[in-house]
This record gives C-alpha cells, structure tokens and sequence, in this order.
C-alpha cells in the first residue's frame, strides 16, 4: 500500500513538474516569437490552432499504433467542450488587448474563487476553512506581485467575465468528463484537440485580424519565426497533456492554485533572461503566494486524510439504527434458534 502511495506522489509531482516546465516554456518562446523585439508574429489565436493541430496529430499517431486507447465520448459533449475551450482562448486575447495589464491579472486571480463556486454548484463540492484561507492567500500574494494598473472599460470587462467564466468551466469540465466516461487525460485530449484544431484555423485569422489589424497572409515568415513556431507547439503537446493529466488527478481548483507557480517561474525568469525589473514588492508578492501554495497542499492532505477517516468509521461501525435493529431481531429470535447460534460459536 506504501510502496502505491510513493508511486501516486510520484505521478502526482511528475505531472505537475510537467506542465510548469512546458508551460513556463512556452510563455518563453511565444514571448520571443511575438514581441516586437522578437520576430513580432502578433497572431496569437491562429498559434494556438497550429498547437491543436500538432496535438491532434500526435493522438492521432498515437491511436494509429496502438499507444493509447479511443473510448466513446458523445460527439455532442465535445463540441460543447471545444466550444466553451475555444471562447475561453479568444475572450482571454480580448481581455488582454481591451483591459490593462492589471486588470487582466486581477481577471485570471479571480478564476480560483471562480472555479470554487463553479464546482460547489455544479458538484456540490464542499471547502474546508483551511482551504479557503490559503487560496486567499494565494490570490493576495499573486496580486502583489502582478497587479500594477488598473483601467476598466466597458467591452473589456464583458470580455474579461467571459474568459474567466468559460475557462472556469472548461477546467471543471475536463476533471468531469474523464471522471463521467472513465477515460484518461490525453485520450480525451485527442478527441477534443481536432475539433478545437479546425475551428481555430478556420477563425483564428479573422479575430487576429480584429485583435491587431493584420492577415497572418500578409507576415513574411523568416527561418527563425518558423523555428520559433515549431517550439511552441512541441512545447503546447506536453502543456495541454499535462493540463488534461493534472486535472484529472487533482481538481481544476488545485490546478489553479498551485499553477500560479508558473506566474512566479515566469516573473524570475524574465528578470533572468530579458532584464525585466523585479522589484521588493514582487519579490514579497511571490513570498506570499508560495506561503499559499504550500498552506493549501497542507490544507488538501489534511482534508483527503479527514475524509479517509470518516469514510473507514463508516464502513467499519454500526449506524444507531442498524444496533436497534439487530437487537430487535435477536429478541424476535425463538430461544432454540438463540442456543443454536451460541451453541455454534
């Protein structure tokens, strides 16, 4: 049981080692391939349907040869997903263009209280006082470290409420469809990753075109850009798997607070790398939100091992009203039944 518990942590920190380094990673090359700075390829929704496309061939390269397993999932409750997935990735590039910088921050804080009430609506799931304390923790120690101004406008916050609501229920719907159909991460990923892929293709140009005035026809690709192109979208293969994989083992909650380390990754390494300021109040900021995460990771095991206890109490003890049925039963019992019983003991 011990040695399958160290296997499971194991698992647990892989996937999340994962998805911070590709995600960190990509953040890094596309900040490279779309700065005007970099090689200034400004479309941010039409890369993202070239890393759909990579995606879905990869699955589709891995079903070919048996590596994974296709399991049915309604075709009605894919396009549903890739629907909510593809307005969350549009919404989230409104939001960032329409909304200042710190606005746009406060938007993606305010997904972890949002995905809470998601998830307690749609799953009745309930949060202990602990937990809720850390992710406020969480959310102030981001907020210190990333929110700087804050302009409001009209367009931008419809824009903004969208992409946290629809990323919001993307996530919840990731955890429940691989719970629903008992199918693994990147089996689902390969499913919904062609449907996301076409759609992207087909009207990632249209709201690139809207986002910055220009064609993605029209940019003349150099042989870094394209190198660049390739990277991100290797990378985005092992961010997307390990999104579906993280999710279904945790909740979409834990990846929310926990993914704000890639925040922080982020923030040191563009100090590190492209000389952006860090200043005492990041620093502090990034104190805090890892005072946080390491708060909710205790507050999530006390929780699982809370519920384990209360679970094995009530499987291995009687209710008060199963002992007065029992007792009800044995006085109904005749006495030469009784004998019998004791007799066989």
């Amino acid at each position: 049981m011990e040695s399958e518990n160290k296997k499971s942590a194991v698992s647990d920190v892989g996937a999340w080692a994962i998805n911070i380094i590709s995600s960190v990673g990509i953040i890094m090359a596309n900040k490279q391939l779309m700065s005007a700075n970099g090689y200034a390829f400004g479309f941010a929704t039409t890369l993202t349907g070239f890393h759909f496309t990579v995606t879905a061939l990869v699955g589709l390269v891995s079903n070919a040869t048996g590596l994974s397993v296709s399991k049915h999932v309604p075709m009605w409750e894919l396009l549903w997903f890739s629907v909510v997935a593809n307005v969350s990735i549009t919404g989230m590039n409104l939001s960032l263009m329409l909304n200042s910088v710190g606005f746009y921050q406060i938007s993606k804080l305010s997904m972890i209280p949002v995905v809470c009430i998601m998830e307690w609506i749609l799953h009745s799931k309930q949060y202990s006082k602990e937990v809720k304390l850390s992710v406020l923790v969480v959310v102030i120690g981001v907020g210190v470290c990333t929110v700087t101004d804050v302009k409001v406008n009209a367009k931008g916050f419809i824009c903004a409420c969208l992409a946290v609501l629809s990323t919001s229920l993307q996530q919840i719907t990731i955890g429940s469809l691989q719970k629903k159909y008992s199918i693994g991460s990147f089996e689902l990923l390969s499913k919904t990753a062609p449907i996301q892929a076409a759609s992207l293709l087909i009207l990632g140009p249209f709201i690139d075109y809207y986002l910055n005035g220009k064609f993605i026809t029209n940019y003349k690709l150099s042989s870094g850009a394209i190198l660049f192109i390739i990277l991100s979208c290797s990378l985005a293969v092992f961010c997307n798997v390990s999104q579906y994989l993280c999710i279904g083992r945790f909740s979409a909650t834990s990846f929310q607070v926990l993914g704000h380390m890639k925040t922080i990754c982020v923030l040191t390494l563009g100090w590190l790398l492209f000389d952006s300021e860090l200043t005492f109040k990041n620093i502090m900021g990034m104190f805090i939100a890892v005072l946080g995460m390491v708060v909710y990771s205790w507050a999530v095991e006390a929780e699982k091992r809370s519920n384990a206890k209360t679970t094995s109490y009530t499987k291995n003890s009687l209710t008060e009203e199963e002992i007065r049925l029992l007792k009800e039963g044995v006085e109904s019992m005749p006495l030469k039944d009784v004998e019998l019983a004791e007799s066989k003991e």
